[in-house]
């Protein structure tokens, strides 16, 4: 078992960590050839035993507090973040090692209850003109926002952030805690219209978060390896928008509860429901009756959609004749009304939306 989890803890440092974290990289690598650290893993259960859980509760211990050593190296760290082969990074892997070690216990107690909580962040750069540009196609004053399978619902608070696109449009809030930028692919400007008021603000997961709740905040913040300054302060952003307009959280599989978050929203206000990269990990069966519920939900007003998936997953929305699995996600448009479906594939991204193609048509 030791020789198996050495090689998951080195294939990490290796694949992973080396592409996001200079010191994630360097202290996966420690752990996968120090005996003590790995028999102190090997004391969780095993599933609980993957490299990004463990470090993310090694920095909850140095945001806890609990490993005074470790929160100074760590901070310290943050201090030296993109200096080439800083010493701060040597000093928080032996305190790292040495917190695992002699705090096993605990460490064991966090991810036995916890899990990975990655890209916990709003996709603003994508969502905001999507949204805004359905409004106006409905003709709606107001909107309420649904969003599924983004746990801590930082989608919902779109129309607060500040966005700027490589083209030198802007859009939202200038002065927002949370400023977002994508580059534009092609000639095609992104529109410009204001997204209208937001009157509802409604989450939907099997395991939402509730970002006001000061644990779930800060183990948001430990999912993040602390030499990612720029993370670190994009999350303190989002946290801070969410603390001043909380939304409301509905727990469930999406198909089985989205007819009750749409019927939270205003009767007057236009129900938007949003999903990005949340519906590759359903059946098409279940895909498909998610598109049921959409229609279902539509009979005395409309209901649109606006999704962010992978080529082909979002049913009834076209692909531009791309292929699956071809690097790129698909922007759709869909607005559900009196058993009626007008769906348009309106942009292409890549890169979890750093890069924006608008395609749709005026």
């Amino acid at each position: 078992m030791g020789r198996k989890l050495a090689q998951m803890y080195r294939r990490y440092a290796e694949v992973d960590a080396a592409k996001i974290s200079p010191l994630y990289e360097r202290l996966a690598l420690a752990l996968s050839e120090s005996d003590a650290a790995l028999h102190a893993i090997e004391t969780a259960p095993a599933r609980k035993r993957h490299p990004a859980l463990i470090l993310a509760a090694l920095h909850n211990l140095a945001l806890t507090g609990q490993a005074p050593s470790l929160t100074a190296a760590y901070a310290a760290v943050a201090t030296d973040a993109g200096l080439p082969l800083a010493a701060s990074v040597d000093a928080a892997v032996v305190a790292a090692v040495e917190a695992l070690v002699g705090m096993t216990d605990a460490v064991v107690s966090v991810v036995a209850q916890r899990k990975v909580r990655g890209n916990a962040t709003g996709n603003h750069a994508l969502l905001y003109p999507a949204i805004a540009e359905v409004a106006r196609r409905v003709g709606a004053s107001s909107v309420g926002l649904v969003d599924v399978g983004s746990a801590p619902g930082f989608n919902l608070n779109v129309d607060r952030a500040g966005i700027s696109h490589g083209n030198g449009q802007s859009l939202g809030d200038p002065s927002s805690p949370v400023q977002v930028s994508a580059s534009i692919v092609g000639d095609r400007p992104v529109p410009t219209q204001v997204m209208p008021e937001v009157v509802a603000r409604i989450g939907v997961d099997l395991e939402p978060i509730d970002t006001t709740n000061a644990d779930e905040a800060r183990w948001l913040r430990a999912c993040l390896p602390p030499d990612q300054p720029e993370r670190i302060t994009r999350l303190e952003g989002e946290l801070e928008l969410a603390a001043t307009a909380p939304p409301l959280l509905v727990r469930g599989e999406a198909v089985e509860v989205l007819s009750d978050a749409l019927a939270r929203v205003p009767a007057d206000a236009l129900p938007v429901v949003i999903t990005t990269w949340a519906l590759s990990d359903l059946s098409l069966e279940s895909r498909l009756r998610f598109l049921q519920r959409l229609d279902e939900a539509a009979t005395e007003r409309p209901v649109a959609w606006v999704s962010v998936e992978g080529v082909g997953v979002a049913p009834a929305i076209p692909t531009f004749g791309d292929r699956h699995a071809s690097g790129h996600s698909i922007i759709g448009l869909a607005v559900f009304g009196h058993s009626t479906l007008r769906a348009e594939a309106v942009g292409r991204c890549w890169l979890r939306g750093q890069m924006l193609a608008w395609l749709g048509s005026d």
